[in-house]
């Protein structure tokens, strides 16, 4: 008889972590959300959106909390110790989570492009591209995964999509000439759909406000407005109102500075005559 596999641990976040020892003050107390909300004068989706982590527990909300439901501080201990910067893929996980309900969300990608306009062939050469590699059991199933995100295109409700990508992207060899035409083509069909804004920033452009690095900017559906960024060796939410905004008009610069919706299309028609 083979051994049982030990139980897969849990993978929480920070933020969630958080929101589930809220939770669980707030039933010890005998509060209902709606109670609760009431009693410190916010939505009872606010206090959902917590303990949930989807919303971000802020300083005084914490101090707060901690008097109404009489936890010792912990609360603002936990909003005071909560990391910057979490390691993939334990905020990548709360990111696709929040994708999934997005309303909106704007991706600025200047390295590979962003995993919802990818081809199967793609997604396949880019995970394939990992140092250290991945082993082989794993590729399909994140290849899956990563096609099963792009189902949010294809809604009946879709949300609003904009695209911003640096050209370069577009000249990438890996996978070979094959899968570049396949994933060109395929970067063609979504600039048709109607709620993506499909955009290049070319090359040569004499102005670039993302030299940073790539980031993205979501709304969920209560319209609190995050930001993620991914680096080599973690990933990063951004709640504070401040940063979110900072990002927000760094990612409207660049759709000025980038080619049109429709240039972009001429373009990617280019590229297409080409092969």
């Amino acid at each position: 008889m083979s051994a049982k596999k030990p139980p897969r641990p849990k993978n929480l976040t920070s933020m969630k972590m958080l929101g589930k020892q809220l939770g669980a003050a707030r039933r010890a107390a005998g509060y209902t959300q709606s109670a609760l909300a009431a009693l410190v004068q916010v939505d009872e989706e606010t206090i959902a959106s917590i303990e949930q982590g989807r919303r971000a527990l802020k300083p005084d909300l914490a101090a707060l909390l901690d008097e109404i439901l009489q936890t010792k501080g912990m609360l603002s201990v936990g909003v005071a110790n909560l990391p910057e910067i979490d390691q993939f893929p334990m905020w990548a996980e709360l990111y696709m989570e929040h994708e999934r309900e997005a309303i909106a969300l704007s991706l600025y990608a200047n390295q590979v492009l962003p995993g919802l306009l990818q081809t199967r062939a793609y997604a396949e050469v880019v995970l394939r591209e990992r140092v250290p590699a991945y082993e082989e059991e794993e590729i399909e199933p994140k290849t899956a995964a990563r096609m099963e995100r792009q189902e949010i295109l294809h809604r009946k409700s879709p949300p609003t999509l904009s695209f911003v990508i640096w050209e370069p992207v577009l000249l990438l060899g890996i996978g070979g000439r094959e899968v570049r035409a396949e994933q060109l083509r395929h970067l063609r069909a979504c600039a048709e759909l109607p709620c993506v804004s499909l955009q290049f920033l070319p090359a040569a452009s004499l102005s670039h406000a993302g030299l940073a690095g790539p980031f993205i900017l979501l709304e969920t559906p209560d319209h609190q407005h995050l930001a993620y960024i991914e680096g080599q060796r973690g990933s990063q939410w951004v709640s504070d109102a401040d940063e979110v905004s900072r990002l927000a008009r760094k990612y409207a610069m660049l759709r000025a500075q980038a080619l049109s919706p429709l240039e972009s299309k001429g373009l990617l028609d280019r590229l297409l005559g080409e092969q």
